[in-house]
């Protein structure tokens, strides 16, 4: 993917940036794809050449893999703010949960945290990201 291209997807989708290799976070990519009926998201790998350069862009460490990360229309999002993003940008009844937002980010983040700590040893660990089935590959930035 050119360098342009990258620019110009941040600018049209919203991106997700996923543990390529969780398998927590695996799922919640399959579980996206088939809901976000507009197309409205994109995927990319943080151990990513790209996902590395776009998140290191942006201030964030791509080292730290145990935050999900949502780069919407310039701005960056994390942990559970993302997550709620993410649904309400799905619509349908998934937009509701997107009501938690009023709870504090620091409670938020406490119950992200739980799951994001303990997902390799609940959901596993992969050795390579996951392949996109033939017509979600252009969902999928890297």
């Amino acid at each position: 993917m050119s360098e342009r291209q990258s620019i110009r997807d941040e600018q049209t989708y919203s991106i997700i940036f996923y543990d390529g290799v969780c398998g927590f976070c695996q799922r919640v990519v399959q579980f996206i794809l088939p809901r976000d009926v507009k197309g409205c998201f994109r995927f990319v790998a943080i151990q990513s050449n790209l996902g590395n350069k776009v998140l290191k862009q942006h201030g964030l460490d791509p080292e730290e893999l145990s935050t999900f990360v949502l780069l919407e229309q310039g701005r960056v999002y994390t942990r559970s703010t993302a997550g709620l993003r993410v649904l309400r940008g799905l619509g349908g009844l998934w937009r509701l949960l997107y009501a938690f937002i009023a709870v504090p980010r620091p409670l938020r983040d406490v119950v992200y945290r739980l799951i994001a700590n303990n997902r390799y040893r609940i959901f596993g660990r992969t050795d390579s990201c996951m392949l996109p089935k033939p017509h979600q590959r252009t969902r999928f930035l890297e």
